[in-house]
């Protein structure tokens, strides 16, 4: 158990940083036994980190009480072992209300997700994510994504707060994203300021990622292929680039092809596939929708494919 710093203990993960599903019974209530067994599996499955409730999480879905009730399992669940970072967002006002709930759940961070709907100013986006971090102990993580996209300007205002320690990226441009690196190197020389890949199956994407020193990024596909997921994070990570690619080519491209086909797969994929390894974790919660049959059949598959190039890789 340690007590030091979310950025620290983030640096230099020893494994993925593991979203995990949210659990609900079969009246759609939240399974916290469900729930704890899933946390409690990553976490000895070899997470790095917890990030709970975010959107593999479903986090637009819970109610204020279920959320901060997933974050204290969470947090009993990774007893110190690992960080467990908890999602935050929609308005101002809400968003510190999860972020004051997280911190009494014993959360060591916050992913802030994009302000509720609204497209806002750089300025006011700046005043949003100030406030948040202002709002309690715990260091955040900006999601950027959808209608919070941010200039290099805006991200080194952010960087300056003491509590904000990352940015999270979840729309792909390379470019930008090499300019805020650049940007928050040059105006804030000698801050570590820690940058995720956060794009659906970010696997895919890891190896253009790396080429601008951004290493770190949220694994999906570790709740329900963790040891697929562990040993690309390997790979990634040791320069092992062959093994990569074959990972890349033989299960996450046709993972992420297989995704594409249906809106909000990002989560019920995941989750379909949470279930096909055994734990039963339900359905999604409306708005969302459970993935088509045939889907499933294929994504147990590529599941089958996935492991069976491991063994592959270990001959």
């Amino acid at each position: 158990m340690t007590s030091a710093p979310l950025a620290a203990r983030l640096r230099n993960p020893s494994g993925p940083l593991f979203f995990p599903v949210t659990a609900y019974g079969p009246d759609g209530s939240v399974n916290l036994d469900a729930y704890r067994a899933h946390v409690r599996d990553g976490v000895e499955a070899g997470a790095a980190a917890v990030f709970a409730c975010c959107g593999t999480g479903e986090f637009h879905a819970l109610t204020p009480e279920e959320f901060q009730a997933c974050v204290a399992a969470a947090v009993e669940e990774a007893a110190g072992r690992v960080p467990v970072v908890a999602g935050a967002g929609y308005g101002t006002a809400l968003a510190v209300r999860y972020a004051k709930l997280a911190e009494e759940a014993g959360a060591d961070g916050l992913l802030a997700m994009p302000p509720y709907l609204v497209i806002a100013a750089q300025d006011g986006l700046v005043r949003h994510y100030t406030q948040l971090a202002d709002a309690t102990s715990l260091d955040v993580i900006v999601y950027q994504r959808d209608n919070a996209v941010f200039t290099p300007e805006t991200v080194v205002k952010l960087a300056r707060h003491p509590r904000i320690v990352g940015l999270k990226d979840g729309v792909g441009d390379l470019d930008l994203l090499q300019r805020i690196v650049s940007a928050v190197r040059q105006e804030l020389p000698g801050q570590e300021f820690l940058y995720f890949n956060g794009l659906p199956t970010a696997e895919l994407t890891g190896l253009a990622y790396r080429g601008i020193g951004v290493t770190l990024y949220s694994s999906a596909v570790f709740c329900f292929a963790p040891e697929i997921a562990l040993a690309f994070h390997k790979a990634l990570n040791s320069g092992d680039d062959a093994t990569a690619g074959r990972l890349i080519d033989g299960f996450y491209r046709p993972l992420v092809e297989l995704r594409n086909q249906g809106r909000g797969y990002a989560v019920s994929l995941v989750k379909a596939g949470v279930r096909l390894r055994g734990l039963d974790v339900g359905e999604v919660r409306p708005p969302l929708h459970e993935p088509a049959g045939d889907h499933v059949k294929r994504l147990a598959e590529l599941i089958e494919r996935g492991y069976a190039l491991l063994q592959e890789n270990d001959a």
